[in-house]
């Protein structure tokens, strides 16, 4: 198993074509079940580092990582555009699927790895296309706006201004200010406060693996906890002593968790009748 390759590719969005950065890792075997990763609200293909590579390679996996519009080397968000509350609904019902689309990979069931604001998007995609996916690992996802939440996103604010935060976002991002702003922007937005995902969650059919730090500074255990109580095949994951980014804090521990789940539910007869 081995990285397949890295570039860009031009996706129909909004009216525009958009370069989306993207990589292949794990198994270069198009039959081998496909693990798709969506970044948090910083986040990018490089952001994640290793550990998508790691997840796949131990569990058999074909993976697509990808870099969201406006992060990593995907077009960058012009200054000027603001993003509205239901940016990440369009992440999830238009660009994750024309995505697909242009790599020729729509046609097959895929698991959704998202984290953060990946993690709201991962729950929304499964939700509006029930038949396509065949489960999420929800890692320190948002079904709804906490203050704690906020505090830390303004915080991150304040940092940009005073910090070398933007040389190293710098490392990651083509544009690190059109990055920091269409997430900061959107999130501190008055009418981003009322923004949930909770009467969704009952749409999603899929199995379901919420995952929380305990030390979470950008949400509370409220957040799994409400997937659990509205998604039927959902399983909890609390990490203790760890804060919003297992993948970095408890990596071993996550992505055994990862590929024990996605390997129980390969084998298991779907709900909709036969394997997954």
């Amino acid at each position: 198993m081995a990285r397949v390759g890295t570039g860009l590719i031009e996706v129909p969005l909004a009216g525009r074509s958009i370069r989306i950065e993207h990589a292949w890792v794990g198994a270069d075997d198009p039959h081998a079940p496909l693990a798709v990763f969506l970044h948090e609200g910083l986040g990018s293909v490089a952001l994640w580092k290793d550990w998508p590579a790691r997840v796949c390679e131990a569990g058999g996996l074909r993976g697509l990582v990808y870099s969201r519009y406006g992060y990593g080397r995907s077009t960058p968000r012009p200054h000027d555009e603001r993003w509205p509350p239901t940016f990440m609904h369009a992440q999830a019902d238009e660009a994750l699927p024309a995505l697909l689309a242009a790599l020729r990979v729509d046609g097959a069931r895929y698991w959704l790895v998202g984290h953060s604001d990946g993690g709201s998007i991962a729950l929304i995609h499964a939700a509006r296309f029930p038949d396509r996916v065949a489960g999420v690992v929800a890692i320190a996802p948002h079904v709804m706006v906490e203050e704690v939440a906020l505090a830390s996103i303004e915080r991150a604010r304040d940092a940009w201004r005073t910090t070398d935060l933007p040389a190293r976002l710098g490392r990651y991002h083509a544009d690190p200010t059109s990055a920091f702003f269409g997430w900061n922007d959107v999130w501190l937005s008055p009418a981003f406060r009322d923004w949930s995902i909770e009467a969704m969650l009952a749409r999603v059919r899929c199995p379901v693996l919420a995952v929380q730090g305990t030390d979470d500074e950008y949400g509370t255990l409220a957040q799994v906890e409400r997937i659990r109580d509205r998604v039927p095949l959902a399983e909890l994951l609390v990490l203790d002593g760890c804060g919003h980014s297992p993948q970095r804090d408890q990596p071993d521990a996550l992505a055994r968790a990862v590929t024990d789940f996605i390997s129980r539910h390969e084998l298991a007869p779907s709900p909709r009748g036969g394997m997954q």
